[in-house]
């Protein structure tokens, strides 16, 4: 077993999920009560939610299509450093634009746009791991940046918290207020991006003249083929689906029930603080269990958060929620990550996670659409909760199937390539 030391170019990976932490803590915190704030007097409570949930279907839908492309570009020699720098430009500058829209509706198009920038980079991101780390280290690698992305995101949350809560003992407006924050976080995002930049180099990628799209229309038949490969990615596009969900619409799930907005902030930075020695430990637990059998007792306890998020009501059920998320939240996604990049072959990494993320990310709308479907249609929130256990539990039987199912050909080209 390797240390768990981190080397430094580990360690600037580790970086990048510092910066863009902070983008998703304030999507997921402070960015929906401002939109809130902007459409309180068009929307009513249940349109907001729907609204809310539309613009984030939306933003995934497109990072599905266009994410397979982009990780197949990316794994040509040079290129996966030259479309990251770019797409995080591009995110940045609509984070920090969103501080100055006054329109509910130009603020969801700008969201949409940023939204999509931090889940393509993310692609690039998480196909570098194989670059990064040997593969007895991914595991641990990969949680730990998880975990110090949840509690390096805090400290500029935390800023901008004081500053907006804050906002009249500064002496500004609560607008204004948000308009800094949102350009404090983009300059994190960007600032924290460096080191990675500096010190990444792109040891696996393919060879040859094939276009983007011939590539990746073979990796598709390939993991058509391997049914570990297959399984997995069906049981990942359930069981993630419901966990980003979750992360999505918490904070406008709390506002649609009434919750204080102060109270909601506090109980998530909550999460991020109670994610930081879980996602640790899950990493180091990796080298004494399989890491199959710890993404089952993740999927396991999102189904029981998902069952308690249902008849929540107050204030202080949604810090008990909030702690439970902090519990599992970077433990599922990272274990994911770190097992998905053990079963592919590493010169095509970009290939098959732009593949993995119309599985996860690019294919969650349906969590977030069946939330705000389901809620409009019976104007019942928690029965748009409700539909998640479906994807959990669908979820949970196919990755047992997965863990249960041969390999065919791939675990000799990734062995060659290891």
């Amino acid at each position: 077993m390797s240390g768990l030391k981190l080397t430094p170019l580990e360690k600037s990976w580790v970086m990048y999920d510092v910066g863009n932490s902070a983008f998703i803590l304030m999507l997921s915190t402070m960015i929906p009560i401002f939109f809130n704030s902007i459409a309180g007097d068009s929307l009513s409570a249940v349109d907001y939610l729907v609204f809310w949930g539309y613009a984030a279907s939306i933003a995934t839908l497109m990072c599905a299509f266009i994410g397979p492309v982009l990780g197949s570009i990316s794994d040509r020699k040079g290129m996966r450093m030259k479309l990251f720098t770019a797409i995080l430009c591009i995110g940045a500058i609509g984070c920090a634009a969103l501080g100055f829209m006054d329109s509910w509706m130009a603020f969801l198009v700008i969201l949409i746009i940023t939204r999509l920038m931090y889940s393509l980079s993310l692609i690039l991101y998480d196909s570098m791991l194989v670059d990064v780390t040997t593969v007895d280290r991914m595991d641990s690698v990969s949680s730990s940046g998880y975990a110090w992305g949840y509690i390096g995101s805090c400290v500029p949350f935390v800023a901008c918290l004081v500053l907006i809560l804050g906002c009249d003992s500064f002496g500004i407006t609560m607008s204004m207020a948000m308009t800094i924050s949102m350009i404090v976080i983009a300059v994190w995002w960007v600032a924290a991006s460096l080191p990675l930049m500096k010190r990444y180099v792109q040891m696996n990628h393919v060879e040859g003249n094939e276009n983007a799209l011939g590539r990746l229309w073979n990796t598709i038949k390939d993991s058509r083929n391997d049914r570990r490969i297959l399984l997995f990615l069906l049981a990942f596009f359930f069981y993630i689906d419901g966990v980003y969900t979750i992360i999505e619409m918490a904070t406008a799930y709390g506002e649609a029930l009434g919750l204080e907005s102060s109270s909601l902030l506090m109980a998530l930075l909550l999460t991020q603080i109670v994610a930081f020695p879980c996602c640790i430990a899950f990493g180091r637990l990796s080298y004494r269990f399989d890491t199959s059998k710890l993404i089952l007792v993740c999927i396991a306890g999102y189904m029981f958060i998902t069952l308690f998020a249902v008849f929540m009501t107050t204030a202080m059920e949604f810090w008990m929620l909030a702690f439970m998320v902090g519990i599992f939240q970077g433990g599922i996604q990272a274990l994911s990550r770190s097992h998905f990049s053990k079963i592919i072959p590493p010169k095509k990494s970009g290939e098959y996670f732009g593949v993995m993320d119309v599985f996860g990310k690019g294919a969650s709308f349906l969590g977030t659409m069946s939330v705000s479907a389901v809620s409009q249609f019976t104007g019942n929130m928690s029965l748009g909760i409700m539909s998640l256990l479906a994807f959990f539990i669908i979820g949970l039987m196919l990755f047992i199937l997965s863990t249960r199912s041969p390999s065919v050909s791939m675990d000799a080209e990734v062995l060659s390539d290891q």
